[in-house]
């Protein structure tokens, strides 16, 4: 393993549906530039219907799993990236040079609540897992600018 890549973490409330979206997403775009995990303040299961929109865009995250924060201590991670305000808000202390970003994305579960069918649900999980794929085309470069202006004395 190339040790040398960054290490992001994506810190969601459960760790079920958007944080694992985006594990998935960093570890198909770039698996050589940078180590990708996600992690939750709780842990909520892995989102069926979130293993589901993943798979249509040719990303298979059904062998990751719901974790806490707590089982990745060990790791040291250059970047935390909260993808909801409440891991927003409940986000712990980071030591070392962890940068915090935050980048808010809808909740799925939550926008599909009141769906009609499972048609209808599925759209809202595209229409996040889609915002996600998007945030990871800047993500480099929002990184390298974080890291730029983190030297800064």
């Amino acid at each position: 393993m190339n040790t040398s890549r960054q290490k992001i973490l994506f810190l969601c409330t459960g760790n079920s549906c958007r944080s694992q979206m985006a594990e998935g997403w960093g570890r198909h775009l770039y698996p050589e530039r940078y180590e990708f995990y996600s992690a939750g303040i709780e842990t909520h299961g892995l989102n069926p219907l979130a293993v589901r929109v993943m798979g249509e865009s040719g990303v298979d995250i059904s062998h990751q799993r719901s974790k806490l924060l707590s089982e990745l201590e060990p790791i040291s991670f250059d970047y935390v990236i909260t993808v909801c305000d409440h891991a927003n808000e409940q986000c712990p202390i980071f030591g070392g040079k962890a940068i915090k970003l935050h980048r808010e994305f809808p909740d799925p579960p939550r926008l599909a609540r009141t769906a009609a069918s499972e048609a209808e649900a599925l759209s809202h999980y595209r229409t996040v897992r889609d915002a996600i794929r998007d945030y990871f085309d800047s993500l480099p470069s929002t990184l390298t600018a974080c890291s730029l202006q983190s030297d800064r004395p």
